[in-house]
């Protein structure tokens, strides 16, 4: 484990001062990724849960004969979360834009325990909704902020392990909502559920106090035109004085990127999807769309249920293996985003998450049926436990490579102008079809009049949508290992192909570029008056040519 972390972490001789402090404090908010994973990892447990199923049902019997809440109550009970998600992810923002990325953050982790509040005092579906709506609107600007104030903070050699550490965080709080909807699931109270769901305040106040100790980014004090400020908090992260020369040329490279920006013009959301941002913000959205249509969700929102429907004995403890394997599969991703790159991890991982995707559909549909009330029969057990190997080996390539840099790419790719802006609209993507996805899942999957009952069948969709990933890979997705943000932006702007990305170096700094265009606006400038002055003396020696004819008229 110290190797593995020494190989991520050592800093190229050529980058000045010390890596520590920006990795640490990135490392931090990277934190806020586990109120992500939790709270969306949580309600695939409670929902199984024999209490709160009694405590909550509006009268509906399940096939079991036990009361419980209706597949389109807990429709609605999973997917209110991401419509408040995406609310949130795209007012981020008014937040970001306005106060800066650190109290937009503090302010997002209040939200959340609105959300939380109003959960644990549930004891009726109505007001449980209502919790999960603030906590999902909390979460979604949590998840649009996070990986701004990273990618905005992080030294660009190790900015792709940094970012991705958000989605292992995420993986973390998955694994932590299982482990404690393990430890209550048999409780006949409503600590059954009230236990999981308040334990999120603690990851809520984590995060707040953490912020209140961090530096604002320099990039957003640079959109704010406080340089002096930006200089303190890029020395306070490099750990060298603000007057040296190093934090000087990155904060002057920072300003002149903006200023070229801000020259064209102030930034809207329609600016997002006009001349070269469109294709910039249609890839982020695509990626983040496509990581969701993976199927990753299904699991870790039905997946108890699922195991349980597929004849496992006890579906908790597999959920718990599943989310172990999720935070453990996201450490060889970490390492190698910024060894091997994004677009090589990007297209191996969606080719192993479609032949897995397309493995487990076969041998849920060939080995399992129903009878006539819809309870699944298991003609082979050992095919179905094949089938969660499969589940499991979907899960590493995953947790490798989609998991991580969905949030490392889209983290990258937009200039400081819309980065904000940018990020919101790509997040708020990955949130509405999560909300689809959680929506249309129990009418996809169960039995009964008016579902389509597609039981194993379902990953069937998955394995088309990984298909799909490995050409969006392919002709989409832009190599941006090692450049900076300002970097990135000038790749794009010079490299027509995805293709051809890998290929690509810097030729000149936006600052270079800035002073070569105000050298030569100084020269036309030097030239025009030096023209104008010797036509005045042209004028002069005139007059003095001819002094008597004054005199002579």
């Amino acid at each position: 484990m110290g190797r593995f972390s020494r190989s991520i972490l050592h800093r190229p001789d050529e980058e000045a001062g010390k890596a520590w402090p920006a990795i640490v404090i990135g490392l931090f908010v990277a934190f806020g990724g586990v109120l992500f994973g939790y709270d969306t990892g949580t309600i695939s447990g409670i929902l199984a849960m024999p209490y709160w199923q009694t405590l909550f049902s509006t009268g509906y019997v399940n096939t079991q004969g036990h009361p419980d809440v209706s597949p389109s109550e807990s429709s609605a009970i999973v997917s209110i979360l991401s419509a408040g998600t995406f609310f949130g992810s795209l007012g981020s923002p008014l937040f970001a834009d306005t106060i800066g990325r650190r109290y937009a953050l503090i302010a997002s982790a209040w939200v959340f325990i609105l959300g939380v509040i109003l959960q644990t005092a549930a004891t009726a579906i109505p007001l449980f909704l209502a919790g999960r709506f603030f906590a999902g609107a909390g979460v979604g600007l949590i998840s649009a902020l996070i990986p701004l104030y990273q990618s905005e903070t992080a030294p660009r050699w190790v900015r792709g392990a940094i970012v991705g550490a958000y989605q292992l965080a995420i993986t973390i709080g998955l694994l932590l909502a299982a482990v404690v909807d393990y430890a209550t699931q048999d409780r006949q109270d409503t600590g059954s559920y009230r236990i999981p769901v308040a334990v999120q305040f603690a990851w809520a106040i984590i995060l707040i106090s953490g912020m209140l100790l961090l530096p604002e980014t320099p990039r957003y004090l640079i959109k704010r035109g406080q340089y002096d400020k930006a200089a303190r908090s890029l020395s306070r992260l490099r750990r060298i004085e603000s007057n040296d020369s190093a934090i000087q040329n990155e904060l002057l490279e920072i300003k002149a990127n903006h200023d070229y920006e801000m020259s064209i013009g102030k930034s809207t959301y329609l600016d997002c999807f006009r001349g070269p941002m469109l294709k910039r913000q249609l890839t982020g959205m695509g990626l983040q769309a496509l990581q969701q249509l993976t199927g990753i969700n299904f699991i870790f929102y039905y997946g108890t249920q699922y195991f349980k429907n597929s004849g496992i004995q006890d579906p908790f403890t597999i959920q718990m293996i599943t989310s172990c394997i999720n935070v453990v599969s996201t450490l060889p991703g970490l390492w190698a985003v910024d060894k091997l790159g994004r677009r090589p991890l990007l297209l191996w991982g969606a080719v192993g998450m479609c032949v897995s995707q397309f493995l487990v559909a076969m041998l849920g549909t060939l080995t399992a049926g129903q009878d006539s009330a819809g309870n699944i029969i298991v003609y082979n057990v050992a095919a179905q436990k094949a089938g969660i190997a499969f589940v499991c080996i979907y899960i590493f390539f995953f947790a490798s490579t989609w998991g991580p840099l969905a949030w490392v790419v889209t983290g990258e790719i937009f200039p400081l102008k819309t980065r904000a802006k940018g990020l919101s609209m790509t997040t708020a993507t990955n949130w509405l079809l999560n909300w689809a996805i959680a929506y249309a899942t129990p009418y996809l999957v169960n039995y009964g009049e008016g579902y389509a009952n597609l039981q194993s069948k379902i990953f069937f969709v998955w394995f088309g949508a990984c298909f799909i990933c490995i050409s969006f890979v392919y002709f989409f997705i832009y190599e941006t290992k090692g450049w900076s943000l300002e970097e990135v932006d000038e790749l794009y702007s010079e490299v027509s192909s995805a293709r051809k990305s890998a290929a690509w170096t810097p030729k000149t700094t936006f600052a270079q570029r800035q002073s070569a265009a105000a050298a030569a606006t100084a020269g036309t400038t030097a030239e025009t008056t030096a023209t104008e002055k010797a036509d005045g003396s042209d004028g002069a020696s005139h007059h003095d040519d001819h002094p008597t004819d004054h005199a002579t008229v």
